[in-house]
């Protein structure tokens, strides 16, 4: 992790900070191989980033001592991403780089390509989902935590949701065979739409289409979502 990311109950009398999570012990020791008396970058959930000394380590817990926390965390993208439910191990992956990429809101939808018993997948735990996000944010210094939405049904999405997202942002269906290429360098909130494995049926991308969404893509080659996500963010923005 590039940033330790302190929960406000990690902070205690606003001069240090304590932490006694396994995972992050474990990263301090065996990745960062951190000593007492290392200064490290540490942010606050919510809130700024700045650095800490290590004042103790042991099998317990962590502590730092804090400097002023107050640099900013790094601007968001201005697009809320709507993804078609991807089987669980591509979501994992998927959260923690469109995490670390500064999406701040995602939608998973259901779509006919969507196995349902991905809708069953612990991956969608809110604890699980928080971790795949924490993930995200550390490897990029980032503070702010996404918000995910799930969307269980396509048609009520489409139709009673999506309207209202598209009165402000431009909407933009990433799919195959599109007449249109994916923009470069825009500087507009965006509703940004991807579908699953095999990309939506017919009449879904008729539905989106008719709801306001532009049509493009990528090229001719086809993508496994978690590559078609990052390459159509980094294009865009």
């Amino acid at each position: 992790m590039n940033l330790i990311l302190l929960a406000p109950g990690d902070i205690e009398h606003g001069q240090q900070a304590c932490i006694r999570d396994p995972r992050r012990l474990r990263h301090l020791k065996e990745v960062h191989r951190a000593r007492i008396g290392d200064s490290m970058t540490l942010g606050v959930a919510g809130g700024g980033i700045g650095r800490g000394e290590l004042l103790a380590l042991d099998e317990e817990e962590a502590r730092f001592a804090l400097s002023t926390l107050n640099t900013p965390p790094p601007p968001p993208l201005p697009v809320h991403l709507v993804l078609a439910l991807p089987r669980p191990r591509m979501l994992a992956r998927s959260l923690e780089h469109v995490t670390a990429l500064g999406v701040k809101t995602i939608t998973l939808l259901h779509s006919r390509r969507v196995e349902k018993s991905y809708w069953q997948s612990p991956e969608l735990a809110p604890d699980k989902i928080n971790g795949h996000l924490v993930l995200g944010l550390e490897q990029a210094r980032d503070t702010v935590m996404p918000k995910v939405n799930l969307a269980k049904g396509f048609r009520p999405f489409v139709e009673d949701v999506l309207p209202g997202l598209l009165e402000t942002r431009r909407g933009l269906l990433a799919h195959p065979g599109m007449p249109q290429a994916c923009p470069r360098g825009i500087d507009e909130p965006v509703v940004l739409v991807v579908g699953p494995e095999g990309g939506f049926i017919p009449f879904e991308v008729e539905r989106l289409l008719e709801a306001g969404c532009e049509g493009i893509h990528l090229g001719p080659r086809i993508l496994r979502v978690e590559t078609a996500v990052t390459a159509l963010l980094a294009r865009l923005f």
